[in-house]
């Protein structure tokens, strides 16, 4: 790393871009962390926002060139889109059956698959500031880290006192996953560009919708096999 080139500024600038680009993650930590024991959900929210960022740079510094990869962003949409109906469909709860410590490690992949999916595009304009400079992404970015927890937990917190919130959260998800599979460049191709363009928000909701739609349904059945 080349520490002689650090910027007061560049590194304040990745932070700041960081924290813009951290909200949905923020919603994703707060999401899958909020069924674990009260001792556990700092832990689970620091690791999470550590996967986060060390995602971030994974990505900055080697895979922000597969962006244009056809497919890759119709894959992580899908995939996004089933993390989503994931987060309502499980309550956080797993019975007493599920230790605590396989509850944290699953809520840190569930943060660790959605953060790589959602990271794809982030990277470019983290990218842009650093400009090649590794020691001010990687500062800048650990920095992030309080930053990006402190969020999770406000959102926590509001999850707690509103549920209804969970849903909102996962069909961001499903808003974001519609964005993205819209975005590949096999679907540009197929649609058009002025068309694709056209279609980003009807395409964003019918991820969010879907998601909720889908999560309904199996939580409907659930219910009815209980009873």
């Amino acid at each position: 790393m080349d520490f002689s080139s650090l910027s007061l500024v560049g590194i304040i600038q990745v932070i700041w871009i960081n924290i813009i680009l951290s909200g949905d993650n923020a919603v994703v930590i707060a999401l899958a962390c909020r069924g674990l024991p009260e001792r556990q959900r700092l832990i689970g929210m620091v690791l999470g926002a550590g996967v986060a960022i060390l995602l971030r740079v994974v990505f900055t510094l080697f895979v922000a060139s597969l962006l244009d990869m056809p497919f890759l962003r119709l894959v992580g949409g899908l995939l996004l889109l089933w993390i989503a109906v994931k987060l309502i469909t499980d309550d956080g709860h797993g019975g007493d059956e599920i230790k605590a410590s396989d509850q944290l490690w699953y809520a840190v992949r569930t943060v660790a698959i959605a953060d790589a999916v959602m990271s794809l595009d982030n990277v470019l304009a983290i990218a842009a500031v650093a400009k090649s400079n590794t020691a001010m992404l990687v500062i800048g970015l650990v920095i992030s880290i309080p930053l990006i927890v402190a969020g999770a937990s406000l959102i926590m917190k509001l999850l707690e006192k509103l549920p209804i919130l969970v849903w909102a959260g996962a069909a961001l998800l499903g808003w974001l996953a519609g964005d993205m599979m819209l975005h590949d460049p096999m679907t540009i191709k197929f649609l058009g560009s002025d068309f694709a363009h056209r279609l980003e928000l009807p395409a964003e909701v019918v991820g969010a919708v879907l998601v909720l739609a889908i999560a309904y349904l199996l939580k409907r059945r659930e219910a009815q096999a209980a009873a």
